[in-house]
């Protein structure tokens, strides 16, 4: 009779039978950023390939050129929303979780959500928050970046994009400034010229570089992510500047068809189908009873490519 009428026994049946509604709440604060959009796509594979079902959850519902403040829920608000579509787990992408100084409130809210659900965070570990996560190596490649630079022959090196006070910002200058320390280049204040995580912000980063000094520019530069690269490129053409003849240009993160740009972009690959994975993964894992706190860390991959003026 099964055979007969084709019957597939309900996934969402099997799960209430083991109290569980095979879904997984993803909470990220701006889904028009690139960065995300490959990340949640790699968690959505990842998760229904494990019959999971994914609940994304936008707590900005803004690019960086909508107006923030009509947009009243809060983050914490979020904490709270996700467990009333009956998740099994959940996933914290960015945002406020990435600010250098948590807010008393978001940590209560965030510690009280993992006590009722599994929550795991895509980010750096916080001490203060009882999570599991799964945190990328934001240092290393920037280290490789400059290093790659340093080969080809630059000394004179900036860095552009990313926002002050975020945690992936703070540790990418860092380890910027540690990278042209070791290799005795000149670390330039006015050569670090932080915006934001965007095209525009790259554009406006170029542009405050040539205006304070067009005689005195460095001669490669370290951009956050390909978004900030792709915008710094467009103002170097506006501004008589060849990419990389004159100055090259690498980037911190990867994003889709960043190979197709002109120049192409040299860059890091953070392998985001390897941190969805493994993030869905040891979710569902702890979801499962078997949790333990384990942080993993991941290795980014250089891609050469044209903007940085390597010859193959």
């Amino acid at each position: 009779m099964i055979d007969q009428h084709q019957y597939t026994p309900s996934v969402f049946a099997r799960g209430m039978i083991h109290r569980q509604t095979k879904n997984i709440g993803v909470i990220l604060p701006d889904i028009s950023n690139p960065y995300f959009v490959s990340l949640v796509a790699e968690i959505q594979k990842c998760a229904l390939e494990q019959f999971y079902s994914t609940i994304v959850f936008n707590t900005l519902l803004a690019g960086p050129e909508s107006d923030k403040t009509k947009h009243h829920l809060t983050e914490e608000d979020y904490l709270r929303i996700v467990l009333e579509k009956q998740v099994d787990g959940v996933l914290v992408l960015g945002g406020e979780i990435d600010k250098e100084v948590l807010s008393e409130s978001y940590v209560t809210a965030l510690n009280q959500l993992h006590k009722q659900v599994p929550v795991l965070v895509i980010g750096s570990k916080r001490e203060e928050l009882d999570c599991l996560f799964v945190e990328r190596d934001l240092k290393k490649g920037v280290t490789t970046l400059v290093t790659h630079l340093t080969a080809l022959g630059h000394h004179n090196i900036g860095f552009i994009g990313g926002e002050r006070g975020v945690k992936i910002t703070t540790s990418r200058v860092d380890a910027f400034r540690s990278a042209l320390n070791h290799f005795s280049h000149p670390v330039r204040k006015e050569w670090i010229e932080l915006t934001d995580y965007y095209v525009p912000a790259g554009y406006e980063a170029l542009m405050r570089l040539v205006e304070r000094s067009s005689e005195d520019l460095p001669t490669a530069l370290v951009a956050i992510n390909d978004s900030v690269a792709i915008g710094a490129i467009r103002a170097m053409k506006d501004k008589g500047i060849r990419c990389p003849e004159d100055i090259a240009i690498v980037s911190c993160d990867q994003f889709l068809n960043s190979d197709f740009q002109i120049p192409r972009l040299t860059t890091i690959d953070q392998h985001n189908e390897y941190l969805g994975k493994i993030a869905v993964l040891q979710l569902i894992t702890a979801m499962n009873g078997d949790y333990e706190q384990t942080v993993i860390k991941h290795q980014p991959e250089l891609i050469v490519r044209e903007s940085c003026g390597a010859t193959n």
